[in-house]
């Protein structure tokens, strides 16, 4: 009895994986493109050449005559690659999480879910902080290519490599703590308030617990998370892009020598760069990724989330 009771928990654990890592996976591909738009606002303004105003229009602009279509995409396959890892390690781990601190008939504090769920952010970052360093530097690349410079890798296999090589295996991890910074205030914001306005929608007889319900949730999960996050995920990306040159020295000392020194040189608003296209991927990734995954969950015979 007892081994029919662990398979069936380990059967569903390996489900709820398997339909998060394809929900993200979907959310990903569709809204990767305004993630690019939003780390070539947040890089534009660390090179002192970089004086004229940018806008989103523009960086398409220039992505569309320099890379064509495709131009979009670069740097999807390291993304992809961390959400297979990333995403299903915090969704699953708040799940469990919050089932295990309470009663099934009852729910947590709005605190307290941001708390696991922070910390669930947390867990998974580590894990897929290399992805994210990789995806971030190709990204990067295709602006280092529009200002005529030679691209630093022709793929992520290269960049994984190169990075070793170059960097050491510890390189991987370059930039870990503001990533993981802004981790714990993405999954704070966008776990804890997707959980806590389903509820409230549900529970108030808004709506009932389908496509309605997820999509009001998501788009305010979506703004909690942006505001939050935003300035350390500014941070994040210039902490990640920048790599040692010969003398192995970098731009940068820590996180909080890239705040001061963004601060100091582009002003406080400088934290918030990219906040719209980074809402603008938020909001249509997570009503994506929850409305699908909420329906694999239905479809696989899970409960709602």
């Amino acid at each position: 009895m007892k081994a029919q009771v662990f398979n069936d928990g380990r059967k569903a654990h390996t489900t709820k994986i398997a339909v998060t890592a394809m929900s993200a996976m979907a959310a990903e591909t569709a809204t990767f493109p305004v993630d690019l738009i939003k780390t070539k606002l947040q890089l534009h303004g660390e090179s002192l050449v970089s004086s004229r105003r940018i806008s989103a229009v523009r960086v398409v602009a220039e992505i569309l005559r320099n890379d064509g279509i495709l131009g979009l995409y670069k740097g999807l396959s390291p993304a992809i690659v961390r959400h297979m890892f990333y995403t299903p390690i915090r969704i699953v781990n708040y799940e469990f999480l919050r089932n295990s601190l309470v009663p099934a008939d009852h729910t947590l504090s709005l605190s307290s879910k941001a708390i696991i769920g922070g910390i669930s952010g947390v867990i998974a970052q580590v894990v897929a902080s290399p992805a994210d360093l990789v995806k971030v530097r190709m990204q990067a690349d295709s602006r280092m290519a529009s200002q005529g410079l030679q691209p630093r890798y022709c793929g992520a296999f290269d960049a994984f490599n190169k990075i070793i090589r170059t960097e050491g295996v510890r390189g991987l991890w370059k930039g870990v703590l503001p990533n993981v910074q802004r981790a714990f205030l993405v999954n704070m914001g966008e776990l804890a308030c997707y959980d806590h306005a389903k509820r409230f929608v549900i529970n108030n007889n808004i709506a009932n617990d389908n496509i309605y319900a997820h999509t009001l949730s998501s788009i305010m999960s979506g703004l909690s998370a942006t505001t939050l996050s935003c300035p350390a995920d500014v941070i994040k990306t210039r902490m990640m892009n920048q790599a040692a040159d010969k003398q192995g020295n970098c731009k940068y000392r820590n996180s909080y020598d890239c705040l001061v020194k963004t601060v100091r040189v582009e002003g406080l608003k400088a934290l918030w760069k990219g906040f719209f296209p980074t809402w603008a991927r938020l909001g249509p990734w997570q009503f994506v990724f929850w409305v699908s995954y909420e329906k694999f969950r239905q479809i696989a015979g899970l409960s709602s989330f």
